[in-house]
């Protein structure tokens, strides 16, 4: 690393770095790219891009008014397998979504770091996206389901049924209850149901396994990889992909802040849906 910064303002204020990537906690997520947004700086910021929905169209507004790209990172996108599912749903095969099941297990032990905030903003956030990218509709009602069972300040166990404006529905389940002896370092799945035929995705069955003295070991290649010193994954695809189209004048459609921000309002109605225990109207 060339250049190091120990206070946030100084790198803000830097003339000559075009693109800020904010991978910081979430609660400093809004602070950070809207004023790297006005010091005239492209910002990538990492999932969720805030956890307020009204952050969230502050952060669209400054990057209209500033003429700067605003990428959220949602890196699922530029995961070859979730995106071959958006390629065939766009191309008609399988059809228009119907149904949608989106799982997302993490190992128990990475509760304890998470739990800052809330499991729909840390894990539930990526499927919400899937859900908006597939289905090409916006959410109509949310119902959700919280569990806590280990008495941490996030849940353990949620559950939530988006409603989209088009009639497609899609159940998100997310949960820290992956025993860490398992030794799967992801344990993801979904199910898209067409009007034509049907997309399956399973990750933890990923056809690798290694087998140590202390267990069995699922590690994961496709999201950030590292091999003799060189790194492989969605994480470097989607790097690749925003540098490209800054240096080079090119769109960035294959992300979009719009839905992102979408996603946030619905995160905002799985967690009262959790509280009050009603169906949430978006």
């Amino acid at each position: 690393v060339e250049r190091r910064f120990i206070r946030e303002e100084e790198l803000i204020a830097a003339g000559d770095i075009d693109l800020v990537s904010i991978v910081s906690y979430e609660k400093h997520h809004f602070r950070q790219a809207l004023a790297s947004l006005r010091a005239g700086k492209h910002v990538l910021v990492e999932k969720p891009v805030s956890t307020s929905a009204e952050e969230a169209k502050a952060l669209k507004e400054a990057a209209a008014e500033n003429g700067r790209h605003l990428i959220p990172g949602h890196l699922l996108r530029f995961d070859a397998r979730y995106a071959e599912i958006a390629k065939e749903i766009e191309s008609g095969s399988i059809g228009e979504p119907v149904s949608m099941y989106f799982r997302r297990s993490r190992a128990k032990s990475l509760l304890d770091t998470y739990q800052r905030t809330h499991t729909v903003y840390e894990l539930s956030v990526h499927d919400i996206d899937l859900a908006l990218w597939y289905s090409k509709s916006r959410v109509r009602t949310v119902k959700a389901y919280a569990r806590y069972v280990t008495g941490k300040s996030a849940p353990d166990v949620l559950w939530a049924c988006l409603e989209m404006e088009n009639g497609a529905v899609a159940v998100l389940q997310s949960d820290w209850m992956a025993p860490d002896a398992a030794g799967i370092a992801m344990d993801d799945s979904l199910r898209v149901i067409g009007s034509r035929g049907i997309a399956h995705l399973e990750t933890a069955h990923n056809g690798f396994q290694i087998w140590r003295g202390e267990g069995r070991f699922t590690p994961d290649i496709h999201i950030h990889f590292g091999q003799y010193g060189r790194y492989r994954g969605a994480l470097r695809e989607q790097y690749a992909y925003i540098c490209d189209g800054i240096l080079h004048g090119r769109g960035l459609d294959r992300v979009s802040f719009d839905d992102a921000a979408a996603g946030i309002e619905i995160a905002e109605a799985v967690v009262k849906s959790c509280e009050t225990g009603e169906t949430v109207r978006l």
